[in-house]
């Protein structure tokens, strides 16, 4: 963990003085403009990248290296330097980025992308990062011409090669082990770094810090004291001109099997020996793989029609440019699950994710079972559950809700938030999860990307349930865009005692 008083690990510098060559495929894409670049320049800004790199941009738009440095530019800040010194950095760094256009599926486009990098490389052995900000459906292909261009290090050697891919990583079990299989046949489990961007937010990384540094929560974060665990994922948008990624996959692959079970598995997992890469996923796949497959009467699935929202009118899911006709994709998907473990038996997980809702906020609730009666409330009231409420985004912040006396005469008892909100609380600057995970990709820290056996374990939760409800083609239930969503979901929340 990123912890500047009492460190793990180095929290600057990278563990190599090797040149480094970053290669970003898809470089002409959102993915790659908006995170992945900007993200590469606040580390330049901080002295986190080695001092001999190069970024090399490659995808098929054509374009001059000129071109592609003021595309580049477009979504630079200097967050960590001066303001007068902000045009100074930006220039070094665009002088250290150039651009190859080519299909991927190109021999001739490979040997150009090979010519650029021995450009810039000369004669050093240089480590080489390749960031896949494509499609899912390029990767293989891809990866194999990488590695028949002779690009990618096998085995010992004095360079490294390491693979970044983003999720989804395939549609079910099956998709999923078939891609680990053919990546691994150029890119080894080791070179691969599987990025989940929500493992790289502050709040998140700081789960297994708050659960095992402080007493006072690791004694009642069981079933003895928890009623249930709420992790949530809204936004108040809709796909924001990724409807036609957005259709193909819906929002289980796109949200809830990586984002919200990876968030679920830190925040269930039993202590780890130690804060090693290994030791923490070991825990996190023994939660997931005890978790039982989702059913249809423990799920809810929805897509927004039509509705009003801060002031706005909105278009139904079914009318965004992209969506398919007659399109049965949910947009929403809330689900109950349990833990299968002495920690959390019979404690349920409910899990929800949307978009078109009326506000966007992920976090994770715990709320806790009631205090035992001490005589304080009137009769047939009952005391308010304390409830632990951790916000990963926006307004990073851990609230604990508490009963107290209102100030007066009477003994009047009222909930209210003990705040610790993280912009008020840290005078920093709170990284951005790509800087985070880029960096921890250079350092070959592989503690927030998911290894292959966390990722079949939470494709087993819910590939037969996807398989079920695509087979008989079951619609979503509509709920009106800026809504807290479907009405049946308030009815499963119902059922399991969640509301």
């Amino acid at each position: 963990m990123k912890d500047s008083s009492i460190s793990t690990s180095p929290i600057s510098g990278v563990q190599s003085s090797a040149p480094l060559t970053i290669v970003v495929l898809g470089a002409s894409g959102d993915l790659a403009r908006k995170k992945v670049l900007p993200a590469l320049f606040a580390l330049y800004c901080q002295d986190l990248l080695p001092e001999t790199f190069h970024v090399i941009g490659f995808a098929r738009r054509p374009m001059t290296d000129d071109a592609f440095r003021a595309h580049v530019m477009e979504n630079l800040t200097c967050r960590y330097v001066p303001d007068h010194s902000c045009g100074d950095y930006m220039d070094r760094f665009l002088a250290r980025c150039s651009y190859v256009a080519g299909e991927y599926d190109s021999r001739d486009a490979y040997l150009d992308l090979y010519q650029a990098m021995r450009l810039v490389e000369g004669s050093a052995q240089a480590n080489r990062m390749y960031y896949m900000a494509i499609p899912p459906f390029l990767f293989l292909g891809v990866a194999k011409a990488l590695g028949d261009a002779g690009l990618v290090e096998c085995g010992p050697a004095p360079a490294w090669s390491r693979a970044v891919v983003e999720k989804p990583f395939g549609r079910d079990r099956e998709s999923s082990d078939h891609l680990v299989a053919c990546m691994g046949s150029v890119f080894s489990e080791d070179q691969t770094f599987r990025i989940d961007h929500y493992l790289g937010k502050e709040l998140v990384q700081n789960l297994l810090v708050l659960r095992f540094a402080n007493r006072v929560f690791d004694p009642i974060w069981n079933r003895q004291h928890v009623a249930s665990v709420h992790i949530s994922w809204k936004e108040d948008i809709g796909t924001g001109g990724r409807a036609g990624y957005f259709d193909e996959y819906g929002i289980i692959r796109d949200v809830v099997q990586n984002h919200l079970m990876q968030i679920l598995a830190l925040t269930a997992m039993e202590p780890p020996k130690s804060l090693d890469a290994q030791d923490v996923r070991n825990e996190k796949v023994r939660v997931l793989e005890s978790i039982a497959p989702v059913t249809p009467d423990r799920l809810v699935l929805g897509q927004y029609v039509s509705g009003r929202h801060k002031g706005q009118e909105h278009p139904a899911y079914a009318d965004e440019p992209g969506v398919s006709a007659g399109s049965i994709t949910p947009t929403y998907a809330a689900a109950v699950l349990h833990v299968a473990n002495d920690r959390w038996q019979d404690v349920p997980f409910y899990i929800v994710a949307g978009k078109g809702l009326n506000e966007r906020a992920t976090e994770i609730r715990l709320r806790f079972k009631p205090a035992v009666s001490v005589g304080l409330q009137k009769d047939g009231d009952s005391l308010p559950p304390n409830e632990l409420i951790i916000r990963i985004q926006p307004d990073e912040s851990i609230r604990l809700s508490i009963t107290n006396k209102a100030p007066g005469f009477d003994m009047r008892l009222v909930p209210r938030e003990l705040d610790l909100r993280y912009q008020s609380a840290f005078d920093v600057k709170i990284p951005d999860a790509y800087e985070c995970l880029l960096l921890d990709v250079i350092r070959g820290d592989r503690s927030l990307f998911v290894r292959w056996d966390e990722l079949a374990a939470a494709w087993d939760i819910f590939t037969p349930v996807l398989h079920e409800v695509e087979a008989a083609r079951i619609s979503p239930e509509p709920y009106p865009f800026g809504s807290q969503g479907p009405e049946s979901a308030h009815a499963l929340a119902r059922r399991f005692h969640l509301e």
